[in-house]
């Protein structure tokens, strides 16, 4: 930024959805970060109020730190490009595909990349009998972060469900194997990191300090590896994706590269301190302000 102003930054965080703690973490990490990289930083929390606010703020960029609903599904993607207030990450339309699980795996599947077999059903539907054999995943198919989820394994009885989970869930096979990732930056896979928790990666092994081991780079056959850094980059072009996103894998290591199949792509990867993004930043050798700035520095309308 030698010899210009700095831009002045809001950063988005907090939000209404239930990933609102997850985001107030990332945004406030981003703040921070972009602060001591010389930005003129505002933090917002996403209201009813944000346009009114962004208005007040009259920000040069919008740093998008919001997770789940309203902030990772196109709705605060179109409200930007309606204020024409550049911003990071992906674009209306990516958003909101990347969003909808199922919609994913059909851009997945007319991409060439692995999948497992899915559909959709109601509450009632899935409560009645096996939709497929088990071992399955019972999931909404438009939230992220493992919120309710529900792992249905051989044996078991068809699920009686947790409160608060929408009518229309997916039911998806149950894919075995190695937690594996990969972020994507720009056109460049950054690295590839297995997960290592004691079961499953839910919403606290995500979050929680000491809940999940992240070995980065992925300790794996270099055929592996390749695949995954390929498949993440094919899945965020198919998708339309912009900036930075992160691909999430299963990799069953008994079936060598036929064992390997993408779960979701996250066009708004966790930007906390036990995140995986910026571990792969490091990878090549950007600091966590580094790589915050280059995402505003990325950030634009018309994503």
């Amino acid at each position: 930024m030698s010899g210009r102003t700095p831009p002045k930054v809001a950063v988005l965080m907090g939000g209404a959805s239930a990933e609102r703690e997850v985001s107030l973490s990332s945004g406030r990490e981003c703040a921070a970060a972009l602060q001591a990289e010389g930005y003129e930083v505002v933090t917002l929390d996403a209201g009813a109020d944000l346009p009114a606010r962004l208005a007040e703020v009259a920000p040069d960029v919008v740093f998008n730190a919001l997770h789940g609903r309203w902030g990772e599904d196109g709705c605060v993607q179109g409200l930007l490009e309606w204020l024409r207030l550049p911003y990071t990450h992906s674009g209306v339309l990516a958003s909101a595909l990347a969003m909808d699980k199922q919609r994913t795996k059909d851009i997945y599947r007319a991409e060439g990349l692995p999948v497992v077999p899915s559909v959709l059903a109601t509450q009632d539907q899935i409560a009645a009998a096996h939709l497929m054999s088990p071992p399955y995943v019972v999931k909404p198919f438009d939230e992220g972060s493992s919120v309710g989820v529900v792992i249905v394994r051989e044996g078991m009885n068809a699920p009686r469900l947790p409160d608060g989970l929408p009518d229309v869930l997916m039911v998806e096979a149950y894919a075995p194997g190695r937690e594996l990732t990969v972020t994507v930056m720009g056109d460049r896979a950054l690295g590839v990191t297995e997960i290592i928790t004691d079961g499953w990666y839910d919403y606290d092994a995500k979050y929680k300090p000491g809940g999940s081991r992240h070995v980065c780079p992925a300790e794996l056959p270099d055929d592996i590896t390749a695949a995954c850094m390929d498949y993440a980059l094919r899945a965020h072009h198919a998708l339309g994706c912009r900036g930075v996103t992160r691909t999430d894998f299963r990799w069953d290591d008994a079936r060598g590269p036929e064992g390997l199949v993408l779960l979701e792509t996250n066009t708004q990867p966790g930007m906390t301190p036990t995140s995986l993004s910026p571990e792969h930043a490091g990878l090549i050798g950007l600091s966590f302000g580094q790589f915050c700035a280059w995402m505003v520095e990325d950030a634009s309308c018309n994503r």
